[in-house]
């Protein structure tokens, strides 16, 4: 098979460098930045974080081929701050994006225990029971265990 293996896909290796900055000669206050061992994932929530920036004027990725685990991202600043600096404050409040996130997402998972303990076990809808009866998704109530969170599969 030509795919490489999963783990090239996303450790680096020793020696290898995470992120290469490459300044643009023929654009004022741009860079092209290479990102290594990551994907579509990052690289859209990236460029979506650097274009809500007032400072960012252009910010795009791509990934040159499917095989090759990195992309490329451009970004033009209006002179005020540069490229690096930008893509720095984008990370930090992507970061915390992804902290909030995560934070909502357990607060919702304790609400659904919380509301699973007050009906009782096989108490449903208007007190009808049945297997599954408080998850509308049918997914059964012991499919989460009390000593489990959603990352354990």
């Amino acid at each position: 098979m030509n795919a490489p293996a999963r783990h090239e896909l996303y450790v680096l290796e020793d020696g290898e460098k995470g992120v290469e900055v490459t300044e643009d000669t023929k654009i004022p206050n741009a860079a092209t930045i290479k990102i290594v061992k990551q994907d579509h994932t990052l690289g859209n929530m990236l460029r979506a974080q650097l274009l809500s920036m007032p400072q960012v004027l252009f910010a795009g990725y791509k990934v040159p081929h499917p095989l090759h685990p990195y992309f490329l991202l451009k970004i033009q600043t209006d002179g005020t701050i540069t490229p690096q600096a930008i893509l720095e404050q984008a990370c930090t409040k992507l970061i915390g994006t992804m902290a909030a996130l995560e934070t909502k997402f357990k607060r919702e998972f304790s609400y659904k225990d919380v509301e699973g303990a007050v009906g009782g076990v096989g108490a449903g809808v208007g007190g009808v029971g049945g297997p599954g009866a408080d998850d509308p998704y049918g997914g059964g109530a012991g499919r989460w265990g009390r000593d489990r969170d959603y990352l354990d599969f």
